[in-house]
């Protein structure tokens, strides 16, 4: 089963949390290699998924938000596009789009970016936008201060959380076939009562200077991929920190915890739909029977005869969603 177990070390301002996805992540790759129309991800697409959905599942819980976080990688490599989706209750889905062939030890520069012009983003969508709120969204580049390019998940994201949040953060991820897991260290914030809402000039004053973080992230950096992978979380724990004292809270699983869940249903793909227009939907349905749709993240197939078209264009009600909702 998921799990998700936070922590904090008593007395110092350090807060850790380690996520092992088992279930949940297996049946992404499931419904995945059951999609006739693309088969099961190439083994290095599954490992950096695996990685980035194990990071934004620690990210959404790292944060009090009341909404959806989303985490994409773009570029220009054969992986066009990377997407996670953690919702508050964390639930999460996840997909890839490969166009192109791909060596089996491909790294993520070779996948992404391979003119340096790659992108990794965060966005925060509310779950109760008020009228013209937009999504809080973070972009960092896949190169370091210097061009160089960067080929650790991991680099690029504490990268992303220095940048936005002022917090030194140390990520170690990996996955498998079967294993999707990561653990965070991070400094806490000088103020406020959560990493966004923390004093910037603070924590600014902060970074790289506090010696408990970086004796606690100097421990958490010799976790090796096939630890993480391997080992139950208490074993993890004592092996990294057996010399400090940690203050454990009830791991969340279950109903509670990390789990798979897709958000697309017929209305969601009715209303996109809609929004391609009369012209552009009768000339689909002069070609084929019907308009099907496939959601990416789920592989659930819908499927609009012309009735169900006309019907779609006759009702007219409710908004047209954001096109996101469905790769």
């Amino acid at each position: 089963m998921s799990e998700l177990h936070k922590f904090l070390f008593d007395g110092l301002p350090v807060r850790g949390m380690v996520v092992r996805l088992t279930d949940a992540w297996t049946q992404i790759l499931q419904r995945r290699a059951a999609n006739s129309d693309t088969g099961a991800y190439p083994e290095p697409v599954r490992n950096l998924l695996g990685e980035m959905t194990a990071a934004a599942v620690l990210m959404q819980s790292n944060i009090k938000f009341n909404g959806a976080l989303v985490l994409q990688i773009f570029g220009d490599g054969p992986v066009k596009l990377a997407v996670v989706e953690v919702q508050p209750d964390l639930s999460v889905r996840a997909t890839a789009t490969v166009a192109g062939e791909l060596a089996s030890d491909a790294s993520l520069s070779a996948m992404v970016n391979l003119s340096n012009q790659g992108r990794c983003a965060i966005t925060l969508d509310p779950q109760d936008r008020f009228e013209g709120q937009q999504p809080y969204q973070g972009v960092v580049p896949l190169h370091g201060d210097r061009r160089e390019k960067l080929e650790k998940l991991s680099e690029v994201l504490e990268h992303y959380m220095l940048q936005s949040e002022q917090l030194d953060t140390t990520l170690v991820l990996a996955a498998n076939g079967e294993v999707a897991a990561g653990l965070l260290i991070q400094r806490l914030p000088s103020g406020g009562i959560n990493n966004l809402s923390a004093g910037r000039s603070a924590n600014e004053d902060e970074i790289g200077r506090n010696e408990d973080y970086k004796r606690i992230a100097l421990l958490a950096s010799t976790l090796k991929k096939e630890e993480l992978l391997t080992l139950d979380v208490d074993t993890i724990l004592h092996r990294l920190f057996w010399e400090e004292k940690l203050l454990r809270f009830e791991p969340l699983m279950g109903a509670a915890g990390p789990r798979f869940a897709c958000r697309c249903s017929r209305e969601r793909v009715s209303h996109m739909i809609r929004s391609l227009g009369v012209k552009e939907v009768e000339s689909i349905l002069c070609e084929r029977e019907d308009v099907e749709v496939g959601c990416d993240f789920c592989g659930q197939q819908y499927r609009f005869d012309a009735v169900d078209a006309a019907q779609i264009f006759k009702s007219g009600v409710g908004p047209v969603p954001d096109s996101s909702a469905l790769h």
